[in-house]
């Protein structure tokens, strides 16, 4: 079995590009695992801040104003460039106001895994995408009260406080695991702890599914343009997130890229009242597609890109 999830995380991109479909494919699969997704996005938080090395962090810390300024960019700039940009369009509410929440939520922190993989600064992408997450309760309630296009099915408060225990849950939760593992033998499961996290992602993305396939049977031109929406804004925010990080060095701004355009959808997700705001629960869950096939894809790219330009 350890073998087996050490296999999973050294194949991870590939895993995830396959599994995203199967939700899709067999929607009773996704009904079935949906009433997991919660548990899911908790175990993934806990799980990523256990893979956290804290003296790394600590490290880049000391000279903070790069996390500042990118935590400043994704927190707050870059959701109301958003919405600015979407109020000078024809998007419908709907699918503006899940785009706009979208780019509000912090970093996916499995991207610093990502960015390793790709040959990116997975140390600088943990760094701001923690930084981001903690933040979460602070930002995105008040953004989604004053600057949605349509309201949300939850009390800004209600959502403050939602955030909050599953953030702080998580982290109280990693810390009283490493304080019973120990620092130093911590490290000697991070193969197991990629896996494992490999195969909680493959369960929320199955989960997250769950009435899409419906969805696309009742209305397959708005579905359609709800996954062409996430497809543009993915690759449109990495690109401008990039531009943006354009100061940090050539790969460290492909970094900031990378953070912006894979939002922590399922943070939202599992906090949201099930069946309110069915526009967005929708964009959420479709925009996982190119969230989770996109590494794959530009994996190569980015090698050569690096390669190429150096760091």
């Amino acid at each position: 079995m350890l073998a087996l999830l050490r296999a999973v995380g050294r194949r991870g991109t590939l895993v995830l590009f396959l599994g995203v479909f199967l939700g899709l494919l067999v929607p009773p699969l996704a009904a079935l695992l949906r009433p997991l997704l919660p548990p899911a996005v908790f175990l993934l938080l806990l799980l990523s801040l256990l893979r956290v090395d804290w003296r790394t962090v600590a490290a880049i810390l000391r000279r903070p104003t790069a996390v500042v300024l990118m935590v400043a960019w994704l927190q707050v700039l870059c959701p109301l460039l958003v919405v600015f940009a979407l109020d000078a369009t024809s998007v419908p509410d709907g699918l503006s106001g899940a785009v706009a929440l979208m780019a509000a939520a912090p970093p996916i922190l499995s991207a610093s895994a990502v960015a390793f993989l790709v040959g990116l600064d997975g140390t600088f992408a943990l760094v701001v995408g923690l930084a981001a997450t903690l933040l979460t309760p602070l930002t995105v309630p008040p953004f989604a009260a004053t600057m949605l296009p349509v309201p949300l099915s939850i009390s800004a408060v209600d959502l403050m406080i939602r955030l909050s225990l599953l953030i702080g849950g998580s982290v109280l939760g990693a810390a009283i695991i490493r304080r019973l593992v120990g620092h130093d033998r911590l490290p000697r499961a991070y193969p197991v702890l990629d896996g494992t996290v490999v195969l909680v992602m493959l369960v929320f993305a199955v989960a997250v599914m769950d009435g899409v396939a419906d969805a696309l049977a009742a209305d397959p031109g708005r579905v359609a343009l709800w996954v062409a929406a996430a497809f543009v804004a993915n690759p449109l925010l990495q690109l401008i997130g990039a531009f943006v990080g354009a100061r940090l060095g050539f790969q460290r701004a492909l970094t900031v890229g990378l953070l912006t355009g894979n939002c922590n959808m399922g943070l939202l997700l599992a906090v949201l009242p099930e069946g309110g705001s069915p526009g967005i629960l929708l964009f959420f869950a479709v925009a996982q597609i190119p969230m989770y096939t996109l590494p794959a894809l530009l994996r190569p790219c980015y090698a050569w890109l690096v390669r190429r330009r150096g760091r």
